[in-house]
């Protein structure tokens, strides 16, 4: 057991490490050396969403039915490394659009192949995933971290040097995949079946379950939130050196390191939810979530370098809650209400609505918002307005979920979902 924990410590570090290379710097490149506008800014955030609303799922398919999701994984994780690389070669918005769509089909679906492939190896080990699954996810954040603060001590946050050090980890975690434990296909069959199974489109009848069809609209709308904070914390204490006041202060030269402090704040929240779903449930748990969001944004509103840096290190610890609790928090929910057949798909599925249809949503529609109604006509902008307005809707995602998703929790059923053993599914003639 020993010996598989550690793989796929070593696979979530890498996993993260590439995202945190880029993610959240990627807004000083934008707006700093590039000088690119907002709308166009929200347009590159949106890739990593439409390639989420199609690359999850057919990953997904392929895993549950043709190709180990582990070979699959090192395969998209190789393309990612070489589309990355040529990134610092783009000289305009309309070039950089597509080739970060592109990067995005490989990277996106990856993520939940790395669950499934971890969920697999737990299940096969004989481990309650609940309990054993977090503290192995933990690693990825401090992936993400040793990410920002590698390109921040190294001062390339405004620079394209960020994406040859993402495309180097890139390349190195498709070759490790190749030696994780085996995730074969589930599902293999013999029999003539409909479009619908034979196109492995069967997790997406988990919508007609009302309960599963009400979360997974909350997940798109979390996900949403998820992409205005990623698209602009960094920018939004970049724009503090403007202000002679703040220029010279810590957070404001080192944003990405102060940011980071959200990443600390993950690990500590991902141990803690395995006692939290177990307790309290996933309904519970995804509430303190959302108003984890509506305080993450509010905080961000009134705080600043100065004497207000304490909210924004505040807004930075609650993140952890806000991203742990719904995110992972739901890939287990998802797991739990999944057959073993369609773990990949399923997992797809989820991925799909929250960094797909969610993640188009909320960089596309903040962008132009912003544009809108926040900037100004020297190009500044009104973040006290812009997160102001972000909080607002958080809290009202709060209210509607509250009325919304009905779900009783049963702790021994949960556990008893989450620690079964997959069997691999052959339909005889």
């Amino acid at each position: 057991m020993n010996n598989i924990k550690l793989r796929l410590i070593v696979m979530n570090f890498l996993q993260f490490f590439i995202w945190g290379s880029w993610l959240i710097t990627i807004g000083a490149y934008w707006f700093q050396t590039k000088h690119w506008s907002g709308t166009e800014f929200g347009a590159i955030f949106s890739t990593m969403g439409i390639a989420s609303l199609f690359m999850p799922s057919i990953a997904g398919i392929i895993a549950d039915r043709w190709v180990n999701a582990e070979k699959l994984y090192g395969i998209f994780q190789i393309c990612g490394a070489i589309v990355l690389f040529t990134i610092p070669l783009i000289n305009d918005p309309l070039t950089m659009f597509w080739v970060m769509l592109l990067n995005m089909m490989f990277y996106m679906p990856t993520i939940s192949l790395s669950i499934a492939v971890a969920y697999s190896a737990l299940k096969r080990a004989d481990k309650d995933v609940v309990t054993y699954y977090p503290p192995i996810r933990v690693w990825g954040t401090i992936g993400f971290i040793v990410a920002l603060w590698v390109v921040s001590l190294l001062q390339i946050e405004t620079t394209s040097q960020q994406f040859y050090v993402a495309s180097a980890a890139s390349l190195l975690l498709g070759l490790y995949a190749f030696t994780l434990p085996k995730c074969p296909p589930l599902l293999q069959s013999r029999e003539k079946k409909s479009l619908v199974d034979a196109l492995g489109l069967n997790s997406f009848a988990l919508f007609k379950s009302r309960k599963m069809a009400v979360f997974f609209l909350f997940a798109m709308l979390l996900g949403a939130a998820l992409q205005l904070t990623n698209a602009y914390g960094d920018t939004f204490l970049h724009d503090f050196k403007n202000i002679p006041e703040y220029k010279d202060l810590l957070a404001v030269k080192y944003p990405a390191i102060i940011m980071s402090i959200s990443q600390v704040s993950e690990t500590l929240f991902i141990l803690a939810i395995p006692f939290f779903l177990k307790r309290f449930g996933i309904k519970k748990v995804m509430l303190i979530s959302m108003f984890a969001w509506f305080l993450r944004f509010g905080l961000f509103a009134y705080g600043n370098p100065g004497d207000g840096l304490w909210m924004i290190i505040l807004s930075c610890i609650v993140y952890g809650m806000a991203f742990d609790f719904f995110n992972i928090s739901g890939s287990l929910f998802v797991e739990s209400q999944s057959d073993p057949s369609i773990r990949a798909s399923a997992q797809g599925l989820f991925m799909m609505m929250t960094n797909g249809v969610g993640a188009v949503l909320g960089s596309s529609i903040s962008g132009i918002v912003i544009d809108s109604f926040f900037t100004n006509a020297d190009k500044s902008k009104d973040w006290h307005g812009i997160w102001i307005s972000f909080s607002f809707y958080a809290l009202v995602v709060v209210i509607l979920f509250m009325i919304l998703f009905k779900h009783k929790h049963v702790p021994a059923l949960i556990k008893k979902q989450l620690h079964a053993e997959p069997k691999l599914i052959i339909e005889e003639k």
